[in-house]
């Protein structure tokens, strides 16, 4: 009997450690998420069922401490030559279990990705923020309040609006930044994050890349206000809303690294947004691929499993190809994140635009995917109880996510065609 992981991933490019953690986190879904996953829908504001889940992933096994030095309590991975390769095992292992886990969990690293991989580590504020993550056992979440109001990802849209439409200002004033704005739809926002990384302007209007800036923000600093979180078509485990900051003062320590430096890793944090995002189709379209296994092999039409039927197998087959280049490709990207000797800087603009192809790929191939999955199960397809249109809903939001799919093509014919204008 076949099983997911007959599916291809490049075994050259794993580190031996990466083996263990992707069974770890596969015991602890099949354990903590797979049995309660239907009931999540219903649980997206309080998160009763979700939370214990998180818990169990984050705090007591330490799942949140792997981006820290280990001297500060955490696992190192920050400087690890396999980053990008272990995070997509990881996640495409949450993913596989519930895609709005995934992307709540993978969240947390967005904005502790600016000051603990090498090389621009920010030694003075992962000492800061390390004991959060690392001296409990409890869940702690953090998110990259980025999109806004007027805007939404225009903020993302770095190599030509350079920043410009940012609305949220950061002002210095002595050894402080005071910070005013309204962004939305962060993940792990709707009051579940302790620690915000937030993209603000100096300047605002300008295209000085000097005038971008990362600043952290700790949740309960005064001034900050978030909204409940909103419902949405999917992704229950992933909370979203509204965070207000009215005169928020922090250290002036608090930002990433400076003029000019903190553009430049957030472009980094977008090729591993492509990269993860990757991961959560990849994790998704697994969990499928196991519910039509079961579901064709034991569904008999004419006396004989659905899936000896010519027609179905095709089907069959083109989901079992596509899923089998998304994940080949995703690890490819992953890897091309963990070797910028051969590959380039993560935050160039050709690493951005070569993650932003896979990307829209991916998600566009696997949605078309499920679509065959749902029609090819029937009134079981949209059943809740088969969870296949969970994943479809899920699914849906990734491919919306980081700009879009329009955002994607714009980077990608940027850079393959040379276009200057888009």
């Amino acid at each position: 009997m076949r099983t997911l992981d007959d599916f291809s991933r490049p075994v050259e490019y794993l580190s031996p450690l990466d083996k263990y953690l992707g069974m770890i986190v596969r015991d602890w879904a099949e354990k903590h998420v797979i049995p309660y996953r239907r009931s999540f829908d219903e649980d997206w504001q309080e998160h009763e069922l979700i939370e214990p889940a998180f818990k169990r992933l984050m705090g007591e096994l330490g799942f949140q401490r792997i981006l820290f030095p280990e001297d500060l309590g955490g696992w190192g991975l920050g400087h690890s030559d396999y980053l990008g390769t272990g995070a997509f095992r990881i996640l495409e292992e949450v993913a596989r279990a519930d895609s709005g886990m995934a992307v709540a969990f993978g969240v947390i690293f967005w904005p502790l990705l600016m000051i603990c991989v090498e090389p621009h580590v920010n030694r003075r504020l992962c000492e800061e923020f390390a004991p959060m993550f690392c001296g409990t056992s409890e869940p702690v979440f953090a998110a990259n309040a980025m999109t806004e109001p007027q805007g939404g990802a225009d903020i993302e849209n770095l190599e030509v609006l350079k920043g410009s439409t940012i609305q949220t200002t950061a002002r210095l004033e002595g050894d402080e930044w005071v910070i005013n704005g309204h962004k939305l739809w962060p993940t792990n926002s709707g009051g579940v994050a302790r620690l915000f990384g937030v993209v603000c302007t100096t300047n605002p209007g300008s295209t000085d890349p000097n005038d971008f800036a990362f600043i952290f923000v700790p949740a309960d600093t005064p001034g900050v206000t978030q909204s409940p979180p909103y419902q949405k078509a999917g992704m229950a485990a992933d909370k979203n809303g509204d965070i207000w900051l009215e005169n928020v003062r922090v250290p002036s320590w608090y930002r990433a690294h400076g003029p000019g430096d903190d553009l430049k890793y957030f472009k980094e944090v977008i090729s591993f947004g492509n990269m993860g995002s990757v991961a959560f189709v990849c994790g998704v379209m697994l969990n499928v691929y196991e519910i039509l296994y079961d579901y064709c092999s034991n569904t008999y039409f004419r006396g004989k499993p659905l899936k000896e039927n010519d027609d179905v197998a095709g089907v069959l087959a083109d989901i079992a190809s596509s899923l089998q280049v998304i994940r080949l490709t995703g690890y490819q990207l992953a890897r091309m994140l963990d070797r910028p000797d051969l590959y380039g800087d993560r935050w160039s603009n050709e690493i951005v635009a070569k993650g932003r192809a896979i990307k829209y790929f991916a998600c566009d191939r696997a949605l078309e995917e499920l679509g065959k999955a749902v029609k090819l199960m029937g009134a079981c397809g949209s059943d809740r109880v088969c969870d296949v249109e969970k994943h479809w809903r899920d699914l849906k939001i990734v491919q919306l996510w980081m700009g879009g799919k329009q955002l994607c093509q714009m980077e990608v014919a940027r850079w393959f065609f040379d276009c200057e204008t888009l």
